[in-house]
């Protein structure tokens, strides 16, 4: 499921709009599932990073800005509905507060680099849901909504996974390298932890 550039100006606008309330954290953070995140309060204070960067950095954190983007929003679609299993809905929550926080900090990165957030060409956006993916999650109800929302997720936390792998390979700025290998093992365990849900409705 790997969607082109053409997601790209959705997810942005996506990202924009939820910065306000992605800083939630919530009550119900668990242990390895902040994806090597901060509290919202302490990101804001470290969304800058120092040390040298390459352009696999830039890359990571500008690919990863959008695609957490729509997760948040994926989540958001969830906690909205009625008639959702709650260990769905608490892992929604989770996701939420674990990637808002993080889309700020990329942010911060690219303006201490001097970077812009924009790509340029023709870029792979592993495991992002097209625009009739979200309409269907929008529109489903109930298990329906909750299985439906659980499968996108694991395509989704599988794309992450790729491009988080990807940094560590070719990455050189420390904060970025660890973000990353904080995503391979947070998002890994969320998808195992996704599967077995599905499994039980």
């Amino acid at each position: 499921m790997k969607k082109t550039l053409t997601m790209i100006s959705y997810t942005l606008a996506t990202a924009i709009a939820l910065a306000g309330c992605s800083a939630e954290t919530g009550g119900n953070n668990m242990p390895g599932m902040n994806h090597g995140a901060t509290s919202a309060s302490s990101s804001a204070s470290t969304v800058g990073t120092t040390g040298e960067h390459n352009a696999a950095d830039t890359s990571f954190a500008r690919m990863m800005i959008p695609h957490h983007a729509q997760a948040v929003q994926m989540s958001d679609v969830v906690l909205a509905k009625k008639d959702i299993p709650a260990p769905v809905t608490a892992l929604a929550g989770r996701i939420r507060a674990a990637q808002g926080p993080e889309i700020e900090k990329m942010r911060g990165w690219l303006k201490a680099w001097n970077e812009p957030a924009e790509m340029s060409g023709d870029h792979i956006m592993n495991g992002m849901m097209g625009e009739e993916d979200m309409k269907k999650l929008t529109a489903s109800q109930g298990l329906e909504a909750a299985r439906l929302f659980l499968t996108q997720m694991i395509a989704h936390h599988q794309g992450a996974v790729v491009m988080a792998q990807k940094e560590s390979v070719d990455g050189e700025n420390d904060d970025a390298l660890k973000l990353g290998n904080g995503i391979v093992s947070a998002q890994e365990a969320e998808i195992k932890e996704m599967k077995e849900l599905l499994g039980t409705l």
